[in-house]
Protein backbone atom coordinates (compact mmCIF):
# COMPACT_ATOMS: atom_id res chain seq x y z
CA UNK A 1 0.00 0.00 0.00
CA UNK A 2 1.06 3.33 -0.08
CA UNK A 3 -1.84 5.67 1.37
CA UNK A 4 0.80 8.82 1.25
CA UNK A 5 0.83 9.36 -2.13
CA UNK A 6 -3.05 8.19 -3.49
CA UNK A 7 -6.55 9.73 -2.97
CA UNK A 8 -8.19 10.77 -0.81
CA UNK A 9 -4.90 11.81 1.12
CA UNK A 10 -2.51 13.25 -1.30
CA UNK A 11 -5.18 15.86 -2.59
CA UNK A 12 -6.05 17.10 0.96
CA UNK A 13 -2.34 17.66 2.11
CA UNK A 14 -2.17 19.78 -1.16
CA UNK A 15 -4.80 21.58 0.05
CA UNK A 16 -3.42 22.21 3.58
CA UNK A 17 -0.25 22.97 2.65
CA UNK A 18 -1.94 25.80 0.49
CA UNK A 19 -3.48 27.03 3.46
CA UNK A 20 -0.20 26.85 5.65
CA UNK A 21 1.41 28.87 2.70
CA UNK A 22 -2.06 31.66 2.42
CA UNK A 23 -1.45 31.79 6.76
CA UNK A 24 1.60 32.66 6.98
CA UNK A 25 1.41 36.10 6.25
CA UNK A 26 -1.61 36.59 8.51
CA UNK A 27 0.63 34.89 11.35
CA UNK A 28 3.65 37.02 11.08
CA UNK A 29 1.66 39.75 11.27
CA UNK A 30 -0.33 38.63 14.45
CA UNK A 31 3.31 38.35 16.22
CA UNK A 32 4.45 41.76 14.64
CA UNK A 33 4.46 43.62 17.82
CA UNK A 34 6.90 40.74 19.29
CA UNK A 35 10.51 42.21 19.32
CA UNK A 36 12.83 38.44 17.97
CA UNK A 37 14.18 38.23 21.65
CA UNK A 38 10.55 37.85 23.43
CA UNK A 39 9.11 35.63 20.78
CA UNK A 40 12.07 33.30 22.09
CA UNK A 41 11.33 33.81 25.65
CA UNK A 42 8.01 32.81 24.90
CA UNK A 43 8.66 29.81 22.95
CA UNK A 44 10.71 28.86 25.79
CA UNK A 45 8.26 29.93 28.79
CA UNK A 46 7.15 26.97 30.76
CA UNK A 47 4.67 29.03 32.06
CA UNK A 48 3.24 31.19 29.19
CA UNK A 49 2.66 28.27 26.79
CA UNK A 50 -0.42 28.04 26.79
CA UNK A 51 -1.21 31.99 26.28
CA UNK A 52 1.07 31.85 23.85
CA UNK A 53 -0.04 28.87 21.20
CA UNK A 54 -3.45 30.50 22.31
CA UNK A 55 -2.44 33.19 20.38
CA UNK A 56 -2.10 31.17 17.35
CA UNK A 57 -4.91 28.79 17.53
CA UNK A 58 -6.43 30.12 14.46
CA UNK A 59 -2.87 29.00 11.92
CA UNK A 60 -1.53 25.28 11.44
CA UNK A 61 1.94 25.68 12.83
CA UNK A 62 2.36 22.75 10.56
CA UNK A 63 5.57 20.24 10.45
CA UNK A 64 7.32 21.15 6.43
CA UNK A 65 6.24 18.46 3.70
CA UNK A 66 9.69 17.09 3.64
CA UNK A 67 9.42 17.21 7.55
CA UNK A 68 5.78 14.89 6.61
CA UNK A 69 7.34 12.63 4.50
CA UNK A 70 10.44 12.07 6.59
CA UNK A 71 8.09 11.10 9.34
CA UNK A 72 6.40 8.92 7.45
CA UNK A 73 9.26 7.18 6.11
CA UNK A 74 10.67 7.02 9.77
CA UNK A 75 7.79 5.57 10.78
CA UNK A 76 7.93 3.07 7.89
CA UNK A 77 11.52 2.31 8.54
CA UNK A 78 10.55 1.24 12.26
CA UNK A 79 7.46 -0.49 11.32
CA UNK A 80 5.85 1.19 14.32
CA UNK A 81 2.63 0.06 15.33
CA UNK A 82 2.09 2.50 18.40
CA UNK A 83 2.67 6.30 18.27
CA UNK A 84 2.86 8.60 20.39
CA UNK A 85 2.41 12.75 19.15
CA UNK A 86 2.29 16.16 21.27
CA UNK A 87 1.35 18.89 19.72
CA UNK A 88 -1.73 17.82 17.27
CA UNK A 89 -2.45 21.22 15.74
CA UNK A 90 -4.54 20.61 12.18
CA UNK A 91 -3.22 17.56 12.62
CA UNK A 92 -0.99 17.49 8.83
CA UNK A 93 2.12 15.46 10.84
CA UNK A 94 -1.10 12.89 12.30
CA UNK A 95 -1.82 12.44 8.85
CA UNK A 96 1.79 11.40 7.52
CA UNK A 97 1.94 9.28 10.96
CA UNK A 98 -1.28 7.31 10.52
CA UNK A 99 -0.73 7.12 6.77
CA UNK A 100 2.63 5.61 7.55
CA UNK A 101 0.28 3.04 10.35
CA UNK A 102 -2.15 2.27 7.75
CA UNK A 103 0.66 1.06 5.05
CA UNK A 104 2.44 -0.73 8.23
CA UNK A 105 -0.47 -2.55 8.40
CA UNK A 106 -2.16 -0.87 11.17
CA UNK A 107 -1.79 0.50 14.62
CA UNK A 108 -2.71 3.18 16.94
CA UNK A 109 -1.39 6.90 17.54
CA UNK A 110 -2.06 8.79 20.35
CA UNK A 111 -2.03 12.44 19.87
CA UNK A 112 -2.76 15.28 22.47
CA UNK A 113 -3.74 19.38 21.26
CA UNK A 114 -4.83 21.60 23.98
CA UNK A 115 -6.97 23.69 21.59
CA UNK A 116 -10.34 22.70 21.07
CA UNK A 117 -11.22 24.41 17.61
CA UNK A 118 -7.52 22.92 16.52
CA UNK A 119 -8.63 19.52 17.67
CA UNK A 120 -11.92 19.48 15.43
CA UNK A 121 -9.85 20.44 12.17
CA UNK A 122 -7.70 18.24 12.67
CA UNK A 123 -10.97 15.46 13.22
CA UNK A 124 -12.00 16.67 10.08
CA UNK A 125 -8.91 16.35 8.48
CA UNK A 126 -8.25 12.94 9.46
CA UNK A 127 -11.57 11.74 8.41
CA UNK A 128 -11.42 13.25 5.46
CA UNK A 129 -7.93 11.61 4.78
CA UNK A 130 -9.98 8.37 5.80
CA UNK A 131 -7.91 7.68 8.70
CA UNK A 132 -9.47 8.96 11.72
CA UNK A 133 -9.80 5.01 12.83
CA UNK A 134 -6.07 4.76 13.41
CA UNK A 135 -5.91 7.87 15.71
CA UNK A 136 -7.03 8.71 19.12
CA UNK A 137 -6.92 12.70 20.09
CA UNK A 138 -6.70 13.82 23.35
CA UNK A 139 -8.08 17.34 24.08
CA UNK A 140 -5.98 19.41 27.18
CA UNK A 141 -2.57 19.93 28.21
CA UNK A 142 -0.39 17.29 27.32
CA UNK A 143 1.28 17.24 30.69
CA UNK A 144 -2.01 15.57 31.70
CA UNK A 145 -3.34 13.70 28.52
CA UNK A 146 -0.04 12.16 28.01
CA UNK A 147 0.28 10.87 31.56
CA UNK A 148 -1.70 7.94 31.60
CA UNK A 149 -3.53 5.45 29.83
CA UNK A 150 -0.55 4.96 26.93
CA UNK A 151 0.58 1.69 25.63
CA UNK A 152 3.63 -0.10 27.19
CA UNK A 153 5.32 -0.24 24.65
CA UNK A 154 5.98 3.19 22.21
CA UNK A 155 7.87 2.78 18.65
CA UNK A 156 8.16 6.12 18.21
CA UNK A 157 7.17 10.04 19.47
CA UNK A 158 6.96 12.87 17.42
CA UNK A 159 7.32 16.13 20.04
CA UNK A 160 5.86 19.23 18.20
CA UNK A 161 3.89 21.09 20.68
CA UNK A 162 5.07 23.69 22.88
CA UNK A 163 8.91 24.01 22.82
CA UNK A 164 9.55 24.39 26.40
CA UNK A 165 7.76 21.04 27.81
CA UNK A 166 10.01 18.62 25.59
CA UNK A 167 12.23 17.69 28.69
CA UNK A 168 8.75 17.10 30.51
CA UNK A 169 6.79 15.52 28.04
CA UNK A 170 10.02 12.70 26.97
CA UNK A 171 10.18 12.07 30.74
CA UNK A 172 6.68 11.17 31.27
CA UNK A 173 6.92 8.57 28.27
CA UNK A 174 10.43 7.73 28.47
CA UNK A 175 9.98 4.29 30.20
CA UNK A 176 7.21 3.10 27.79
CA UNK A 177 9.92 3.86 24.45
CA UNK A 178 11.16 0.54 23.52
CA UNK A 179 14.63 -0.02 22.79
CA UNK A 180 15.31 1.28 19.07
CA UNK A 181 12.46 3.77 19.48
CA UNK A 182 12.48 6.59 17.45
CA UNK A 183 12.09 10.34 18.95
CA UNK A 184 11.61 13.22 16.53
CA UNK A 185 11.21 16.85 17.61
CA UNK A 186 10.72 19.20 15.10
CA UNK A 187 11.91 22.96 15.63
CA UNK A 188 13.92 21.71 18.74
CA UNK A 189 16.34 24.73 18.57
CA UNK A 190 14.05 26.34 20.34
CA UNK A 191 13.93 23.83 23.21
CA UNK A 192 18.04 23.93 24.30
CA UNK A 193 17.21 21.77 27.40
CA UNK A 194 15.90 18.87 25.58
CA UNK A 195 18.20 19.18 23.28
CA UNK A 196 21.22 19.15 25.95
CA UNK A 197 19.84 16.60 27.70
CA UNK A 198 19.70 14.35 24.29
CA UNK A 199 23.22 14.41 23.26
CA UNK A 200 24.85 14.10 26.60
CA UNK A 201 22.50 10.89 27.55
CA UNK A 202 24.18 8.03 27.44
CA UNK A 203 20.57 6.45 27.00
CA UNK A 204 20.23 8.00 22.96
CA UNK A 205 21.73 8.65 20.03
CA UNK A 206 20.55 12.04 18.55
CA UNK A 207 21.42 14.09 15.28
CA UNK A 208 20.20 17.09 13.86
CA UNK A 209 18.25 16.73 10.95
CA UNK A 210 16.65 19.19 8.31
CA UNK A 211 18.01 22.13 9.63
CA UNK A 212 15.05 22.21 12.60
CA UNK A 213 14.67 18.45 13.59
CA UNK A 214 16.08 16.48 16.39
CA UNK A 215 15.77 12.98 15.79
CA UNK A 216 17.30 10.47 18.36
CA UNK A 217 16.67 6.77 18.88
CA UNK A 218 16.68 5.27 22.63
CA UNK A 219 19.52 2.30 23.09
CA UNK A 220 18.70 -0.59 24.77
Amino acid sequence: MNTLTTAPLAPLLDRLFEEVADAEAAMNSTLADLSGKELTRLKRSKTEYLNFYGRLKDFPLAVSRNTGTLLYMLARVCGARLIAEFGTSFGISTLYLAAALRDNGGGYLITSEFEPSKAARARKNLTDGGLMDLVEIREGDALQTLRDDLPDTIDMLLLDGAKALYPEILGMIENRLRPGALIIADDADDSPDYLARMRSSVGYISVPLNGDVELSMRLG
